[in-house]
């Protein structure tokens, strides 16, 4: 069972920053602002890559719950600072290939993940099952491993991602990964053999040089990556996208 870890919002933060984490457990706060208006050892991804693309897909209706999610409020990727940081050397990589980075979601206030526990309760919604998860059962997502009441993502060192074209969009152009984003099912899962050759390579491609950085992959998400040294391993955050 995972343990229980303090969710911060704000001068807890602070605290812990100061006198370490091992104290903090329980506590909630609101926290004074860093840079950007963000807690100190956040930032937005685009200050560190400013060519990456944005997908965002919890700041509106197009996502697995199919409406916007809690605590996100403006279209900004935010990261703590090692984690935007490793995400530019990899976006360094593929610059020179005209390749790079397309981010679908990145820091997730705890109140968001609340919003999908919620929303998976509700079995009787499945307005959303055919496009995000046509051969899993609602009722068993918490199971399967794909949707969980506490989330890396709350620590601020997890990224969703893809690989797109450098074509001068905002969004760019996708690579092929096999399943779309948030695909409930065996086919998202990194080593699927079923999914054709060339979009196993691009996921192959996308895990190595996160890999490569310092991230470390999920095995029931191609697009899903944690910072291995990250620097609130035991926290949850709760501020809001904004």
């Amino acid at each position: 069972m995972t343990r229980p870890v303090p969710i911060v919002g704000g001068a807890v933060l602070v605290l812990a920053l100061s006198v370490g984490l091992a104290g903090c457990a329980g506590r909630v706060g609101v926290a004074p602002e860093g840079g950007a208006g963000l807690p100190p050892g956040f930032v937005d991804v685009r200050e560190v890559v400013p060519d990456a693309s944005l997908d965002l897909r919890y700041l509106g209706p197009d996502n697995f719950v199919g409406e916007p999610i809690d605590g996100y409020l403006a279209p900004r990727a935010i990261l703590t600072r090692e984690a935007a940081e490793a995400l530019a050397a990899v976006q360094a990589e593929l610059r020179p290939f005209g390749l790079g980075v397309k981010i679908f979601d990145a820091y997730r206030p705890q109140r968001a993940v609340d919003h999908f526990v919620r929303w998976a309760a509700e079995v009787s919604d499945v307005r959303t099952k055919e496009a995000y998860y046509p051969d899993v059962d609602k009722a068993d997502l918490f199971a399967e491993g794909y949707i969980a009441d506490r989330s890396s993502h709350s620590r601020g060192s997890t990224v969703d991602l893809t690989l797109v074209r450098l074509d001068g969009s905002e969004e760019g152009t996708a690579l092929d990964m096999g399943t779309p984003f948030d695909f409930f099912g065996p086919a998202s899962w990194p080593d699927d053999p079923r999914i054709p050759a060339p979009a196993r390579a691009h996921r192959l491609l996308l895990r190595a040089l996160m890999t490569k950085h310092g991230f470390d992959p999920y095995a029931r998400e191609w697009w899903h990556f944690t910072l291995r040294d990250e620097p609130f391993p035991d926290m949850r955050f709760d501020f809001p996208v904004r």
